[in-house]
This record gives C-alpha cells, sequence and structure tokens, in this order.
C-alpha cells in the first residue's frame, strides 16, 4: 500500500501496517494508525477518493489538481511509481489520480 507510505510522510497518520486476514488467511487487513492533535483533533480533516472503477481520473503533469490551494495533497499513481501531486508535477510526470487528501 504506497499511498500509505505518502500519508505517513505527509504527516496525515502515525503509522500503517499489513496484517494477514483472519480465518482462512486470504488477502490481508491495513491498520491505520491515526493521528490527531494535541486538542484531539484529527490531522486528516477530508478525503475524496478520485478515481473508480467505473470512472478512472488521468491527467498530465500540467493539470494535476492542487488541494486547497496546496496546502492539501494529490496522491497520483506514475508510470514512476504512486507519487504525490506536487512530486509528479515536479517531474513532469502525469498518470491516474487516486485521491486528494487535506
Amino acid at each position: 500500500m504506497r499511498a500509505g507510505r505518502i500519508l505517513a510522510e505527509q504527516g496525515y497518520i502515525e503509522s500503517w501496517s499489513l496484517q494477514p486476514a483472519p480465518g482462512n488467511g486470504a488477502g490481508q487487513v491495513i491498520h491505520i494508525h491515526l493521528k490527531y492533535t494535541d486538542e484531539r483533533r484529527s490531522a486528516i480533516s477530508g478525503l475524496r477518493r478520485v478515481s473508480r472503477p467505473g470512472r478512472r481520473a488521468y491527467v498530465n503533469a500540467s493539470e494535476i489538481p492542487k488541494v486547497l490551494g496546496g496546502m492539501g495533497t494529490s496522491i497520483i499513481s506514475t508510470s514512476h511509481g504512486v507519487k504525490t501531486g506536487h512530486d509528479a508535477r515536479a517531474e513532469g510526470v502525469g498518470g491516474e489520480v487516486l485521491a486528494q487528501v487535506w
């Protein structure tokens, strides 16, 4: 789950891990440890899934959306791996917009 790595690097979550699924062991379960401020507010105030199985959203490097004027993060799946929108824009690569977090 490369998006979990990006969320942790950007400071939205504390950590994440993959555990074997209970029971017959088919698949895995994602455990996400959320991050909170000292005032007990979540570090994530919003999350939006952009691409869906029935409607994929592809953009080139110049069309990568900025979330809240640059205060949020777009997660992009590129040919060079999963990156933040900022990193993909800097490298000049586009791809599939997976999600937006703010």
